[in-house]
């Protein structure tokens, strides 16, 4: 049967290229972060995802798809991993990888959770757990491209040693303000008992409706659908609320 021609660009993103570990760091007890070095990488959007290959001696491969972490056009890749307990590729990338390892890897993916430092209008970020792993690559670009577009974070974690890019958020930037929603554990002095997101929670540290934001969403399924709809509950538009979620894929 004849095939037909993949387009150069597409062709280009569907393309497995091996990448080579460089560095790592220590996110939380459970998660880290992997510097990637990836020749020819086509470039990417802030938001996007790329699929991640790996082949046992045996020839078994299994694949999973992880978000992009660092900002377009950084000179290097980032993915933050969050280790699951039953998982099958997770664990191996956080407890063994190592720099000097190599990997497979294939993307850029996505075109509709994105952002672009040439959208003007406020931005809602709403992330839970790991799911805060595209959004950061959003707020970097912002601070990379020098975007004065206001941004604002809503972030829940369970606790405070589960959060990510810790010092990062700590130091902020011009123009973003973040707050913390832990669901099990606060720290001491917080002004918010532990629990999980609520209308509330959006409308007093999101933006009103009336600004037109763009809100983003990603985190575990349960997680998105809930804030989705408080969001359009409260009043944004539905096509103003971008959802990216994840469930059990096997990690």
């Amino acid at each position: 049967m004849a095939r037909t021609a993949v387009p150069g660009r597409l062709g280009e993103r569907l393309r497995w290229r091996v990448a080579e570990v460089t560095g790592r760091r220590t996110e939380s007890a459970t998660a880290v972060t992997l510097e990637l070095d990836v020749p020819d990488w086509p470039g990417h959007t802030a938001g996007q995802h790329m699929d991640v290959r790996l082949t046992a001696e045996d020839g078994y491969s299994t694949q999973r798809s992880y978000s992009i972490a660092s900002a377009p056009g950084e000179g290097r890749l980032e993915l933050t991993v969050q280790r699951l307990a039953d998982g099958e590729v997770s664990p191996y990338l956080v407890d063994e990888l190592a720099p000097g390892d190599q990997l497979e890897l294939r993307g850029p993916v996505g075109g509709w959770f994105v952002w672009s430092h040439r959208q003007t209008e406020p931005v809602l970020l709403v992330a839970g757990g790991s799911g805060l792993v595209p959004l950061m690559s959003m707020v970097r670009a912002r601070e990379a491209a020098g975007s004065r577009v206001p941004f604002r974070l809503l972030y829940s974690v369970r606790t405070p040693e589960d959060l990510l890019y810790r010092s990062e958020l700590r130091m902020g930037s011009p123009g973003l303000d973040t707050t913390y929603l832990y669901t099990r554990e606060t720290p001491e002095g917080a002004p918010r008992p532990p629990g999980r997101i609520t209308p509330d929670d959006l409308a007093r540290q999101g933006w009103p409706p009336d600004f037109e934001p763009t809100c983003y969403v990603c985190g575990p399924t349960g997680f998105v659908e809930k804030a989705a709809a408080y969001l359009v509950l409260l009043g944004h538009a539905p096509e103003r609320v971008r959802t990216e979620r994840f469930g059990d894929s096997g990690g």
